[in-house]
C-alpha cells in the first residue's frame, strides 16, 4: 500500500511496468526507486511514474507462464 503522498514504503512489492518485472522496494531516492528482485539479484532503479504496487496476478504470472511452457512441451 502507497503512502498518502503516493510513495510506495521500503519493503513493499512493485511491479516496474516498464520492464515488466517485480521486485521489493529496497529505497525511495528523489523521483525514483531502487528495486531488488524478489529471490535476490542486482537493484534496477525505475521512475516512480513506471512502478506501481504488485499484484496478486503480478506475483503468479511468470510461474504460471513457466508451467504452462513445460507442459505445453509434454512435461509436468
Amino acid at each position: 500500500m502507497a503512502d498518502p503522498d503516493g510513495t510506495l514504503p521500503v519493503g513493499t512489492l512493485a511491479y516496474d511496468t516498464g520492464r515488466q518485472r517485480i521486485g521489493v522496494v529496497m529505497e525511495v531516492y528523489g523521483s525514483r526507486y531502487i528495486l531488488r528482485p524478489v529471490h535476490g539479484g542486482c537493484e534496477w532503479d525505475v521512475v516512480r511514474e513506471a512502478c506501481r504496487p504488485a499484484t496478486v496476478g503480478d506475483q503468479i504470472a511468470p510461474g504460471l507462464a513457466a508451467r504452462n511452457l513445460r507442459s505445453s512441451r509434454g512435461g509436468l
